[in-house]
């Protein structure tokens, strides 16, 4: 048996094995153990950004009436903006005009204008017409699709409103309006989900397009239509809406958006 002694060595050294077996077993640092202090710095990182972000709101809020609000302000400043548009447009054909009551070359040109204004959709149009709307699917009341319906077969599409739109031009179209907007050479049929997007403007189905002329051509080239007869078919199945009507003298406005082209080419 060892013999302790009296001397400062050994009662250190007996003090610091009595400590030894007081404190709890540690094992060798590993990588995990280091890494936890970490993660828990980013995580307190990241509540605290999340915090200050939300400013006292709910991050996960539904911002649809914030969409909706925006597009309706973004609406009425393109409103306001055509009708600055019209006007000016208005009275530099006046001041052509007025110009042109004292010039040869000035009236020439101008007279030579006036003469294919109603050709390009720029004056005021009446006569008998064809009116066909196409409408979305209705939605049933628990908002649910049925077994085997996609999304995309209950919705208008581009490809249908142009459809009706070609097949219209091809049975003779004297002149067109979709949503009562006039359509001339550079109009263009853009969707942009379930919404049609015209002239800059945004609108939702129904979407109704008119067009003037002989009733029964344009009946008879809507029959034709295989884009059209397609869309029909649809609708039977998935419960969209196809509706054609004639009505005996329609007026549609003249149109008075932008006429400038960006591009353009002789063809023939």
């Amino acid at each position: 048996m060892e013999e302790y002694t009296s001397g400062t060595s050994s009662w250190g050294k007996a003090l610091r094995r009595g400590g030894r077996a007081l404190l709890p077993y540690r094992r060798r640092p590993t990588a995990w153990s280091a890494l936890v202090p970490v993660v828990a710095l980013l995580t307190g990182y990241l509540l605290t950004t999340s915090a200050h972000t939300a400013a006292g709101t709910a991050l996960r809020d539904d911002r649809t009436p914030q969409l909706s609000s925006l597009i309706a302000d973004r609406n009425r400043q393109i409103e306001q903006l055509d009708k600055q548009e019209s006007t000016l447009r208005t009275d530099n054909a006046d001041k052509a005009k007025a110009v042109a009551g004292s010039d040869a070359d000035t009236n020439a040109l101008q007279a030579r204008g006036d003469s294919e204004m109603a050709g390009a959709g720029l004056t005021k149009v009446h006569g008998p017409a064809v009116t066909v709307e196409l409408n979305d699917a209705p939605k049933r009341p628990d908002g649910t699709l049925p077994s085997g319906v996609q999304p995309d077969d209950v919705v208008v599409h581009q490809q249908d409103v142009q459809a009706v739109v070609n097949a219209l031009w091809s049975g003779g179209a004297e002149a067109m309006t979709i949503m009562n907007v006039r359509v001339i050479s550079t109009s263009a049929v853009r969707c942009v989900g379930n919404t049609l997007l015209l002239n800059g403007r945004v609108y939702s189905p129904p979407f109704v397009i008119t067009a003037i002329g002989d009733p029964n051509r344009l009946q008879t080239a809507l029959d034709a239509s295989s884009g059209v007869r397609i869309f029909k078919e649809a609708a039977t199945a998935f419960g969209l809406d196809y509706n054609v009507g004639t009505r005996p003298d329609v007026i549609m406005p003249a149109y008075d958006g932008s006429t400038d082209l960006r591009f353009a080419h002789v063809t023939g």
